[in-house]
């Protein structure tokens, strides 16, 4: 089991890095303001790079301003990056001491079960090496099994998940703490949801959707345990029928055995993707209205096309025109709403 809670956290904090680096990724309100003609310099090159490490070193020496998304990437592959960006010194200790002494503490403590486990592992290996070697003569294996250390695992299980708990804990932190220019800006209400399903919602003031991702949520894990303990459980019944001398002698064969298992096994994939469905759903969600917030329609809606002279390298030609090329002739369709 710590074993898959190590897994998870450095999954997760893969994903976290790399969801921060996508969000950089912003509409530019400016695209809607640009006319065919205006002319743009076709030889400039734009910066497509989302994530570089040399403009977060220079973020975390005061030499330049970080984008929020930039900040929390570095802060998910540095923790504490965020604190120092922000200047929040005082809680540097914090951080390290915590995750520091928090993951140090849980690794020695799984450390001292693996050595158990170990021994315990060798012990079963040699003692069915023997009654496979004396099995004719009846001969029972001389020696007793090595207590597993179940203390140490379960301590050590319990400090692991809360180094995890306090590495997310400083990611909100960190988030919590930027200075925005822009209210509700739409990279924090982004890694809000990313954090906490529907903390996103609740800073953009939509608190009525926090109920509905919620519950939609809960129902989805709820199912996905469910199904999961199913699919466990007669996956293990299976594998006891089809199993000789195994001492199987329950009233469900293996045929049926098997089939409950596909079922639940299916029930549980597609648990999981409602689960990840409806959390990218709230994640796009907080995203897209913080984005909206201030967009309002006007009461006068209304079309106008008129003839317009098109330049060769206008801001939305897809490639540079080439030498000599000659403006082009067309309608220009604007809306008013």
């Amino acid at each position: 089991m710590h074993r898959q809670l190590i897994r998870y956290i450095l999954a997760s904090i893969v994903c976290l890095a790399g969801f921060a680096v996508r969000s950089e990724a912003q509409f530019k309100e400016d695209a809607f303001s640009q006319t065919y003609n205006d002319q743009v310099d076709s030889t400039a090159t734009a910066d497509t790079s989302l994530f570089s490490f040399r403009e977060l070193f220079g973020g975390l020496a005061h030499k330049n301003t970080l984008k929020i998304g930039t900040m929390f990437a570095g802060s998910a592959i540095i923790p504490g990056a965020a604190q120092i960006y922000n200047r929040d010194y005082w809680k540097l200790p914090i951080v390290y001491g915590g995750i520091g002494g928090l993951a140090g503490s849980g690794g020695y403590y799984l450390y001292k079960y693996n050595k158990t486990k170990k021994a315990y592992d060798q012990f079963e290996t040699a003692r069915k090496e023997f009654e496979d070697k004396y099995k004719a003569q009846g001969l029972q294996y001389p020696f007793e099994a090595p207590e597993l250390d179940l203390a140490s695992k379960k301590k050590g299980t319990w400090l692991m998940a809360g180094a995890g708990l306090m590495y997310w804990a400083t990611l909100l932190d960190g988030v919590l703490s930027y200075r925005s220019l822009r209210e509700p800006d739409p990279g924090r209400a982004t890694i809000y949801s990313v954090l906490l399903p529907g903390l996103g919602q609740i800073y953009n003031g939509e608190l009525y959707k926090v109920p509905i991702y919620w519950g939609g949520l809960m129902v989805s894990v709820d199912f996905l345990i469910k199904n999961n303990l199913n699919y466990q459980r007669f996956k293990r019944i299976h594998n006891e029928a089809t199993t000789p001398d195994s001492g199987y002698n329950e009233s469900i064969s293996a045929e049926t055995a098997k089939w409950y298992r596909d079922v639940y096994r299916r029930y549980r994939d597609y648990s999981i993707l409602a689960t990840v469905a409806l959390y990218a759903l709230q994640v796009m969600d907080a995203n897209v209205f913080a984005y909206m917030h201030d967009f309002e329609v006007s009461d006068d809606i209304s079309m106008s096309v008129e003839p317009a002279v098109i330049p060769p390298n206008n801001a939305y030609a897809i490639n540079p025109a080439p030498t000599g090329a000659t403006n082009s002739y067309g309608l220009r369709v604007g809306l008013t709403f």
